[in-house]
């Protein structure tokens, strides 16, 4: 079920944080009328009545809501994944390579590690 369920759920996560970019972007902005309030329009005050929510201010809400949800959504079954193949390095085979014997060293004839002492 995790199968399906994480790219579901992926899929609206990006579609909803997309909607919520959109919305916001073709949102009024309350400071927008402080220009009109210096002398070239009319204002009610200096930043703009805020009454009652619109509809796009009301959809940004819930998008943000369901955006919230499945970011929780996909942390909890990002770290709650049952692991079916594991990672590329548990399946790499491995060989245990046998160390070398330790050979005595023999120093060549004219050598001067005679005179070293031990």
């Amino acid at each position: 079920m995790n199968g399906i369920l994480f790219p579901l759920v992926l899929t609206l996560h990006i579609l909803v944080g997309l909607s919520v970019i959109g919305l916001v972007l073709l949102q009024h902005g309350k400071g927008a009328d402080m220009g009109a309030a210096f002398g070239s329009g009319a204002s009610g005050s200096l930043f703009g009545a805020s009454g009652s929510a619109n509809f796009m201010s009301r959809t940004t809400a819930w998008f943000a809501a369901v955006f919230f949800a499945t970011s929780l959504g996909l942390s909890y079954m990002a770290t709650n994944r049952t692991q079916t193949t594991g990672s590329v390095m548990d399946a790499a085979k491995t060989e245990t390579v046998p160390a070398m014997p330790e050979a005595p060293v023999s120093a060549p004839a004219d050598s001067k590690t005679k005179d070293i002492p031990k």
